[in-house]
């Protein structure tokens, strides 16, 4: 694939890894008009950066004074400490010093299955551009898709993977099939349609980052972990075109009788409709770029550090004694109640993530919170019956996390 020369930041649209995932504020710089990536052959970008203004159409307007965040951004925390030793060389240097690039990369082969699912399902026309940012995003109102750096280099995959949980190439697909919808909107400019409006909403609906889901609602899809899909229209639209465009989905069959279905319904009657038809908007400025990031990698992990404080300090030792025991006088059958929870701490990582949408970073530093507690509370379980602990360290974790994600904080009653 060719590759394009890219821009900066405007608002950014799109989750990450329930993502992944995210409030912390980033830095934005402002971006030269005339810094523009076309729509060709050649979809995958190496940026530099540049700046741009904010918005046209009312699209790429700023929602929340900067660009909103994507759905992980506050969670670039966990501890440095747990950096492998080998790539700890490369926390002091500067992302944009890296000569990152998607040609060649690990990640170009999912950008190209992307762009075959499309040209499967007819849009022959429409491939979108790909860059290298610091998250998943689509900048609101430009057809092209921010891809995280770290995807790009396998030393950066490991210290990903050490301090927030890399993604593997189902979620990337997952992420990729999401953005793609975002830019399939802003290309061929649908959120401007009355149509489009009375299934989805208003786009110009207020973007806020915090939301409150109703879980299990059937007026939506279920794509990324969580209930992405209920944080605004725009959302809406890209999770349902993932729904639609992932093969195998079965989304016939899967959402027979839910009121969703119209929704996937809209989506494959427009996709038939402008199939043929060349982007209305044909150009995108594009948000964040490595080589926007001057920031070290440390301090790019050192953001959003304050999340997964929250959950090193939270009390919850009164609730663990209800879920195990003390020792005792016993003395047979015992296993420590901290080996339990991390015997299936991946399942229990996996579980509370995609159910409560909460962040993976801060389910990860729950979980951590709940064996070092384990551990010092000196608390056991009966070997043999692990599997029964499952269900209410479960329940307990999703309470924890839905009382996060509900209110932003584990004290009841917060906001």
């Amino acid at each position: 694939m060719g590759c394009h020369i890219a821009p900066a930041p405007r608002e950014r649209r799109g989750p990450t890894r329930a993502t992944r995932k995210r409030a912390a504020p980033q830095s934005s710089s402002a971006a030269a008009p005339d810094a523009t990536a076309s729509t060709d052959d050649s979809a995958i970008a190496t940026p530099v950066s540049a700046a741009t203004p904010a918005g046209d159409d009312g699209a790429s307007s700023m929602r929340d004074g900067n660009r909103t965040p994507s759905a992980h951004d506050d969670t670039r925390g966990a501890a440095l400490e747990e950096a492998p030793a080998d790539v700890g060389d490369l926390l002091q240097k500067r992302i944009s010093q890296l000569g990152l690039r998607l040609e060649g990369s690990p990640v170009e082969r999912c950008i190209e299955q992307l762009y075959r699912e499309l040209a499967r399902k007819g849009l022959h026309r429409f491939r979108p551009i790909c860059y290298l940012s610091d998250e998943w995003g689509c900048p609101s109102g430009e057809p092209v898709i921010g891809i995280p750096f770290y995807l790009a280099d396998p030393r950066l995959a490991r210290l990903e993977r050490a301090l927030n949980d890399l993604e593997d190439e189902r979620e990337i697909m997952s992420y990729l099939r999401h953005e793609a919808g975002h830019a399939l909107n802003y290309a061929y400019r649908l959120y401007r349609e009355p149509q489009w409006r009375r299934v989805f909403g208003p786009f110009n609906r207020p973007y806020r980052d915090r939301y409150r889901p109703v879980p299990f609602s059937r007026e939506f899809v279920r794509h990324l972990p969580g209930w992405y899909a209920q944080k605004h229209p725009d959302e809406d639209f890209a999770e349902t075109f993932a729904v639609w465009l992932a093969p195998r989905s079965n989304w016939r069959r899967r959402y027979r009788g839910w009121p969703a279905v119209r929704k996937l319904r809209y989506v494959e009657r427009t996709v038939r409709r402008i199939a043929d038809q060349d982007p209305i908007v044909r150009k995108g400025d594009f948000d964040v770029t490595v080589d926007d990031m001057h920031v070290t990698l440390g301090e790019f992990y050192a953001r959003g550090v304050e999340e997964t404080r929250a959950a090193e300090t939270i009390a919850i030792d009164a609730d663990l004694e209800q879920i195990f025991f003390r020792k005792g006088r016993r003395r047979t059958a015992l296993r420590p109640a901290a080996e339990i929870i991390e015997q299936h701490r991946v399942a229990l990582t996996d579980t509370l993530t995609y159910w409560t949408g909460a962040h993976r970073p801060l389910v990860r530093r729950l979980l951590t919170r709940m064996v070092s507690r384990t551990r010092e509370l000196e608390l056991y379980g009966t070997y043999g019956r692990e599997a029964e602990y499952l269900v209410p360290l479960t329940a307990f974790g999703t309470t924890l996390a839905m009382q996060y994600v509900m209110n932003g904080s584990f004290e009841h009653g917060a906001h």
